[in-house]
């Protein structure tokens, strides 16, 4: 009994022993076991807040006055929002409310001491509503102590009157569902076209390739048009039951949906390509896709506001292409604007795609190791 217990020991500590070694061969999979665990608790230990803090706002002083001033820098002193911009006229802030370059803008009318004098209504936050979270914190600046701005101590602070753009009714929904389309695209089209030249070489397939005439970027070109077709059908599945179920507005014009689609789908698939001239497996493959996914889902502004999270966290959300795509995809359906309004997002994600697809070209050889 126990010389069988020994023996069967040996041979579980001989399979251990392989698969340890084998382990130690494959230097991703290794990595990816160290790497993802130690990014998950930077992610959420350190880039992930949910305390809003510096939301980009303009002003639109209106008063010229000195309590116009001490409104502002009261403001100034709660660290919830951080003033990018002065404008004269309404429009010149709605229009950069439009195009996302900021979040929320405070009028002063031209009577405010007047209004501070008589306890009105001071002025009006207008206030990009898509982002419920950032439209929260903003509407916790609607009252102020009366000390803060005079000096004086008062029971009845001063208000401000709130206008939300976009989802006055403040329902997730219309926030978190253009958010999806830009999840889900990054997770499938990833993932297929990773697949694509690993697939091919664990099925004897690459060998039929370097038999063709056929060049690397023509190659590349073919494994990702199709799936082209694929995430339009995704986003138009996500975007219309969205809408028929839950009622999420689509302001925008629908071929500057598209047009703004493509250029991520095809940023999202020309990664997926370069990941598959490194991966040597599926699995491989597929660790390195995650890899890709979970920075995307947390720190695109898909859940949390991009603004609350620290400088660094925020340059390498810029390089991931589901964070362009996120404030395209809200610009559009949500706010109603065109492309055009966020052309540097547009531009990056053609950029990105362009590069991708030359990267794969390059590592890409029509050899079998």
């Amino acid at each position: 009994m126990i010389t069988a217990l020994l023996a069967s020991l040996r041979r579980i500590g001989a399979i251990v022993s392989k698969e340890m070694r084998q382990l130690k061969r494959d230097r991703l999979t290794f990595g990816m076991i160290v790497m993802i665990p130690l990014i998950l608790l930077l992610l959420f230990g350190y880039a992930i807040n949910t305390d809003v803090r510096n939301v980009p706002v303009a002003i639109v002083d209106q008063s010229d006055s000195a309590a116009g001033r001490w409104i502002v820098e009261a403001i100034k002193v709660t660290q919830v929002v951080d003033i990018v911009a002065y404008y004269d006229q309404i429009g010149q802030a709605q229009k950069a409310i439009t195009q996302g370059q900021i979040r929320a803008a405070l009028v002063l009318p031209p009577d405010l001491t007047g209004r501070l004098a008589n306890n009105q209504t001071l002025g009006q936050w207008l206030v990009d509503g898509s982002d419920t979270m950032v439209a929260g914190a903003i509407r916790q600046l609607r009252t102020m102590p009366l000390d803060q701005i005079t000096g004086q101590m008062s029971t009845t602070p001063p208000t401000f009157e709130v206008a939300l753009f976009y989802n006055p009714q403040q329902r997730s929904a219309v926030n978190i569902v253009p958010g999806l389309i830009a999840v889900i695209l990054t997770m499938t089209m990833i993932l297929f076209t990773s697949l694509a030249i690993v697939r091919e070489r664990e099925r004897g397939n690459l060998e039929l390739l370097i038999t063709t005439p056929i060049n690397p970027l023509e190659l590349m070109l073919g494994k990702i048009l199709p799936y082209i077709l694929v995430g339009l059908v995704q986003m138009t599945i996500i975007l219309g039951l969205g809408h028929l179920i839950f009622d999420v507005p689509i302001n925008g014009d629908i071929s500057q949906l598209l047009l703004g689609t493509l250029l991520f789908i095809g940023a999202s698939l020309s990664l997926g390509l370069f990941i598959s001239t490194l991966a040597k497996t599926q699995l491989q493959a597929m660790q390195m896709t995650i890899f890709v996914l979970l920075p995307t889902i947390l720190l695109s502004g898909f859940l949390f506001p991009f603004e609350a999270m620290p400088k660094p966290a925020q340059w390498i959300a810029e390089l991931l292409p589901g964070t362009h795509f996120m404030r395209i995809i809200r610009g559009i359906v949500l706010r109603g604007g065109e492309l055009s309004d966020i052309a540097p997002d547009a531009f990056w994600l053609l950029g990105f795609t362009l590069l991708g697809i030359l990267l794969a070209s390059l590592r890409f050889s029509k050899r079998l190791d």
